[in-house]
């Protein structure tokens, strides 16, 4: 069997006269199951992969407008969440992670729901007073609608694959997946599995530098390789990747954000985070993004690592398959232990939705990479 190639120009052409048919990545896999891979690819153009994963790898880069008189920004907090300034006269950049050291659950990305709430912040800020910045004070409250210009960083923001956080520890463990409950009583799986734009797309191989994704509910864009980019990684014959592999950074527009896509959230002895949902389109151009795209649950695994082991290195505890882990099934050392998603797959399927109205209604651009991600692992060890 060999399916006709598809090109970028043909699936736009479709989009544009309103014909192109895309289908969410299970519904595809459904029609292979019932009709075969070459009438799932005669009826199917684009398929919709989606995540809603947490992450604290991410920064909201802010730029105001000037000052009279004018102000060189030294340092500044935002809702008490200090920010890093000396990128320009008024521009700071917030983490989206920390606020451990908090008396109350706030960090950088409660400042961010709260903005994305409509609500104002307190913004207090120290100048360098230099002769053409003479202002060393700056005290305001800050809404969407008084920030210039501002965009959410991602630094990591579509993974290929995810792990599965187990904990040896007696009691609780805090990880960035949430409490773990141990000695092996609990596991949480990061990854949705098939479906998850990683493991519907392998390799990340039709994304690169520029390409269009919806992160937020915006129209966001790959701007590289992600922190942790590992694309060297063991794979299975099919391409998938064994443990998280390739990663992207994403960047979006901070006005263009939408509340219910994107959630601040803190763990017990971890930090802040936020939840993102996000959804890619994966355009079947060949056979081989098709099969790829149709491999299912029962096929792809996710590496089980302890988390209590504070190295760099976890120990490794073998593999789970997605169809199990999503049964809230997983077996370590011939016992049984409960797992559960620590993501959302209720947000994922519902991104998921929102980008095939938007493909379909010509409201978001097909596009394949000019180039790839950078296949250099930023995946790199600091020995100190």
């Amino acid at each position: 069997m060999s399916l006709p190639i598809r090109t970028e120009a043909q699936l736009r052409q479709r989009q544009e006269r309103g014909q192109l048919t895309v289908r969410a990545a299970a519904e595809f896999r459904d029609l292979v199951e019932k009709a075969g891979l070459e009438e799932a690819y005669a009826h199917t153009d684009v398929v919709v992969a989606a995540d809603a994963c947490f992450t604290d790898q991410a920064s909201l880069h802010v730029g105001l407008g000037p000052t009279d008189p004018p102000i060189r920004l030294r340092s500044a907090q935002l809702a008490g969440v200090s920010a890093s300034c000396g990128h320009g006269s008024t521009d700071f950049m917030l983490p989206m992670g920390g606020g451990l050291a908090e008396p109350v659950r706030h960090g950088g990305a409660q400042v961010l729901g709260a903005l994305l709430a409509g609500a104002s912040v307190p913004l207090s800020a120290l100048g360098d007073g230099t002769a053409l910045h003479p202002r060393r004070e700056l005290h305001t409250e800050l809404s969407l609608e008084r920030i210039a210009a501002g965009r959410l960083l991602l630094h990591r923001g579509i993974s290929e694959n995810g792990v599965v956080a187990t904990s040896s520890a007696e009691g609780l463990t805090a990880s960035p997946y949430g409490p773990l409950l141990g000695p092996f009583t609990s596991g949480l799986f990061s990854c949705g599995g098939a479906g998850s734009i990683g493991l519907t797309m392998p390799g990340l191989s039709l994304l690169g530098p520029g390409s269009p994704v919806l992160v937020g509910g915006a129209v966001g864009w790959v701007v590289g390789s992600g922190s942790g980019h590992n694309p060297k990684v063991k794979r299975q014959t099919s391409g998938h990747a064994l443990s998280p592999g390739c990663a992207a950074a994403l960047s979006v527009d901070l006005h263009d954000l939408q509340a219910q896509w994107v959630r601040p959230c803190f763990f017990e002895g971890h930090g802040s985070g936020l939840l993102v949902a996000i959804a890619a389109p994966v355009p079947l151009i060949n056979e081989s993004v098709a099969r790829q795209a149709a491999t299912g649950n029962d096929a792809l695994e996710a590496p089980v690592l302890d988390l209590a082991i504070p190295r760099r290195l976890k120990p490794s505890l073998g593999t789970a398959r997605y169809s199990d882990l999503l049964a809230g099934e997983l077996h370590i050392k011939g016992r049984a232990i409960s797992c559960a998603p620590a993501h959302s797959p209720r947000m994922a399927a519902a991104i998921g939705q929102e980008l095939i109205t938007r493909i379909t209604s010509g409201h978001f651009p097909l596009s394949l990479p000019l180039q790839p991600l950078n296949p250099r692992p930023t995946l790199v060890a600091l020995e100190a």
